[in-house]
């Protein structure tokens, strides 16, 4: 079934074809010759089709094994109980575990600071050359910044046996994908869809940051007139269950229409710009992406989630809010443990240091896409609600209603 973003989750018949072909898709993007008897963790719900795919069609053809997480928020547990060899995990899943490393450091700030001195000159070494051909001098530091402290981190978070770390199902920060790379985490963003039986692109072994990788083996991908990503290939599914209609808007002369805006590079490599009918467009006129927005507002180590509001508005402005586990290590680091993310929310110390992770942020946006207000609230958005997806994608509806209040007052006295 789709996410349901955007409406009620539709029903995508997929074949026995199409779950072969795309297998072995993913067989010819990396070597998965000896996963035999290796060790993958299942915790999304299995009318996700990243989920059905790797614990089921991909563990039977591969021959891995697969254990069981009934409780999504139990997840940092099991990694540490089973050490993954395979693990897809939604950009959530990437930025708690970053956001809860970072913010257990913060508690040391000669000690933060130490290590991010570490990961900004990993990532230098690594983003200077994607095939991986280092230096002797690279490959000192990178074997040095290991022993030294990026073992022990993966370690602790039950990542340090790791060959294959995958992110999909939404657009994951720049800045966190790199993260993990810099400490031995070869993660990779990988795009596609329930329609298209999951991926369209992946390039695991020559990953570029910012972007989802090149078309996948078999996969046809291109840019259509207006700006959308269209494939084609065997992977394609065979229709909406019971929605002959909307199937015709969707799959048209054989291209599969994904809905999102997207660009390719003079290499080949995808970069997905945003959902076709979620670009805000303010009352200027200006076409703003509110997914590279919202993104970047969740590297705010105390932020878990964000959505960026400014459709048919003045200015852009956003609903931000605390991230549960990460929020209250930063109090306590800051003599406020004693209190509730509600209580947090208000605390005039707390919003200073979201202000301040805006402000940075801003800086990396034109002027008219930038956060010139935000509500900050301790309403922890749990998947499967208003809110949220089961695989922690926003529903934009949900969150305009929820907080239809806080957004009206941020623009008030505007005419």
């Amino acid at each position: 079934y789709t996410s349901g973003t955007t409406g009620p989750p539709k029903g995508v018949m997929i074949s026995q074809y199409n779950v072969v072909y795309t297998v072995e898709i993913l067989k010819d993007c990396i070597d998965f010759d000896d996963f035999l008897g290796k060790r993958a963790v299942s915790y999304l719900p299995m009318a996700h089709i990243a989920e059905r795919a790797m614990s089921h069609y991909q563990a039977m053809m591969l021959g891995y094994s697969v254990y069981c997480c009934p409780d999504p928020n139990q997840l940092t547990a099991y990694l540490k109980e089973v050490h993954p060899q395979i693990i897809f995990g939604v950009p959530r899943v990437w930025e708690k575990i970053y956001n809860g490393v970072n913010a257990a450091l913060g508690a040391d700030p000669d000690k933060k600071a130490q290590f991010d001195d570490g990961v900004r000159a990993a990532i230098e070494i690594r983003e200077s050359n994607l095939d991986g051909d280092f230096t002797e001098e690279q490959q000192g530091t990178l074997d040095f910044l290991d022993a030294a402290a990026f073992a022990q981190v993966r370690g602790l978070v039950g990542l340090d046996a790791v060959d294959v770390a995958v992110t999909g199902a939404a657009p994951i920060p720049v800045p966190v994908l790199q993260w993990f790379n810099a400490v031995g985490i070869p993660l990779s963003e990988i795009y596609g869809m329930s329609e298209s039986t999951g991926p369209m692109t992946w390039s695991p072994e020559r990953n570029k940051a910012g972007t989802v990788g090149r078309a996948a083996p078999g996969m046809e991908v291109i840019i259509a007139d207006d700006g959308e990503v269209i494939c084609r290939g065997g992977n394609v599914f065979q229709g909406y269950l019971k929605a002959e209609e909307k199937t015709a808007q969707t799959i048209i002369d054989g291209w599969l229409h994904s809905g999102d805006i997207g660009e390719i590079d003079d290499e080949g490599y995808i970069k997905i710009v945003d959902r076709k009918k979620e670009l805000i467009i303010t009352s200027g006129g200006k076409n703003i992406s509110p997914a590279n927005l919202e993104a970047a507002l969740k590297t705010i180590p105390v932020i878990g989630q964000a959505a960026a509001i400014g459709d048919q508005r003045k200015f852009v402005s956003a609903i931000l809010v605390l991230d549960p586990e990460a929020a209250p290590v930063w109090a306590a680091a800051n003599g406020k443990g004693d209190k509730s993310l509600a209580e947090l929310a208000v605390d005039p110390d707390v919003i200073a240091e979201v202000q301040k992770g805006v402000d940075e942020i801003n800086t990396q946006f034109a002027q008219v896409e930038r956060i010139k207000k935000f509500t900050l609230t301790g309403e922890e958005w749990l998947p499967d609600s208003d809110m949220l997806t089961p695989t922690s994608k926003l529903k934009r509806r949900g969150v305009n209603a929820r907080y239809a209040e806080e957004i009206e007052a941020m623009y008030a006295g505007l005419s």
